[in-house]
Order: C-alpha cells, then structure tokens, then sequence
C-alpha cells in the first residue's frame, strides 16, 4: 500500500492559486523596463526561484526585449541581480500567502489516520519556508518533513528533494509514495522519482485563478481551462488528475488497488 505521500507547498496545499511569487516576478523585470506577462511569469512555477528567473530570461520574448533595451541577452550576473532584488520583495509579503487551500487540513488529518506519512517538496528557500509554515502552522496544516531546493544538490525537475523525505520519512520503495502538485514541474519531479504522480486543478498555479474567480467563472469557461490545466499536467506525465486536493486519498485508493494487482508507476 500507499506509505507516503510529498506534496507541494503553494497552490497545492497553501496559498490558492498560488499567487505569492507571481507579482514579485512581475515586478522585478519591470524594474528594468522589462514588461513580462502572468502567463510568462507563471511558466516555470514550481522551481528553484533563481532557477524560475533564468527560465524567464531564456524565454524567446523575454530574451529579445532585454536584447533590445541592453544590447545583450541576460547573463548569469543579470539574473544574480534580478534575485536579489526578488527575495526581499517575496519575503516581505509571504506571510500572507500560507493559508491551507479548502480541503488541505483535512485531507492530512486523514491521511494521518491511515498511517500514510506527508513530506513535501517546493520551489521556496528554507528561509521563505520558514515563514510559510509558520503561518500553515498557526491555521493547522504541517507536514511530517520538509525539503527545500538548496538543500539537495538541485531542485525540480530533479527528483532529489523527493528522495531526500523519503529518506527522512524511512519510506521506501519509491512505487509506494505518491507525489501530488499542482505544476508541470511538480510532475516532473515525481515521475523522474519514480512515484504515482497526481497533478492538482483548483487552486493551482496552472488555472491561476483566486477561490472569487473560480467561483464566479460560468461553469463552461471553468470546465474549458480546467480541461487545459488538467491535459498539460497529464502531458508532463501526471497519471492522476485531482480536481481539487481533497480528493487525493480516493485516488490513493485507486493506486492501492493497483499495487495489489502489481502494477507499478
């Protein structure tokens, strides 16, 4: 059966729709006159935030625009400088982004009661983290263990933050964990650890869309972009896919059904 399972931090658990880092990234190139859209600044979400910038600035667009205004695509120094002046603007404003999406507190309280372990795995620092479960915390969500990006050799799309919990945690082999995100990155990161790999809908920063919108959206422009989320996270290799999280112990079930049968991620 089903031991253990490692899921993302925002818009997977925390932070709906997970807008924490979407402006700072905004901001921080239009600080040079770089004027990036949500949908480029939400590409790489999931990753190592120095690693998103750098995915940000080798984007085509991007790229050109920056050619354009300095004479030269943006360097490894430019993308230090972008960072830096990205973390202190995250910092600032993360303690207001740890709130447990609808479902969250909940489905770990049942994960608990049957003996399944939680890791987690996310795109923030252990500093940054250190804020956010403060605040998960304080309104009832925490995790068995945590690992954050710098503190294994590289973050997603790696699977190494993975392995690391599941050392941690004494969880082994790795068909028996489930890794549950709501990012193209966070899939990535669980198929190449060999886990079942559940992709995540409402609330994530795939539909990008606050609990006012979603629920103000009609029902068949919500059901055509959820539609789209789920179909880029099933083509980065999800073999579930969650409307919301709540409901990944039904499908833990469905995977231990599954395992008894042998099949294998």
């Amino acid at each position: 059966m089903i031991k253990a399972v490692m899921l993302d931090w925002a818009g997977t658990m925390v932070d709906y729709g997970c807008f924490a880092p979407l402006n700072v990234f905004v901001d921080v190139f239009a600080r040079r006159g770089i004027e990036v859209t949500v949908e480029e600044a939400r590409g790489p979400m999931g990753m190592l935030k120095r690693d998103h910038i750098q995915a940000m600035c080798r984007m085509e667009r991007i790229a050109a625009l920056w050619e354009s205004k300095f004479g030269r695509i943006p360097s490894e120094e430019d993308i230090d400088a972008l960072y830096a002046d990205f973390e202190p603007m995250l910092f600032s404003t993360l303690r207001n982004f740890a709130t447990p999406v609808p479902g969250a507190v909940e489905l770990a309280a049942r994960l608990r009661e049957q003996g399944i372990a939680i890791g987690s795995t996310t795109g923030y620092t252990r500093a940054m983290m250190d804020i956010v479960c403060r605040g998960a915390m304080e309104q009832g969500y925490a995790p068995d263990t945590l690992v954050t990006p710098n503190e294994v050799a590289a973050g997603r799309p790696y699977p190494w933050m993975v392995y690391r919990n599941a050392e941690l945690l004494g969880v082994y082999p790795m068909h028996r964990i489930v890794k549950a995100g709501d990012t193209v990155s966070d899939m990535l990161e669980g198929v190449n650890a060999g886990c079942w790999t559940v992709g995540v809908v409402l609330g994530s920063s795939e539909l990008g869309m606050s609990e006012a919108e979603v629920a103000a959206c009609e029902p068949e422009e919500l059901n055509r972009r959820k539609a789209a989320v789920a179909e880029r996270l099933t083509g980065a290799g999800a073999h579930y896919i969650a409307d919301s999280i709540g409901e990944l112990d039904q499908i833990i079930a469905l995977i231990n059904e599954r395992l008894t049968k042998g099949e294998r991620p």
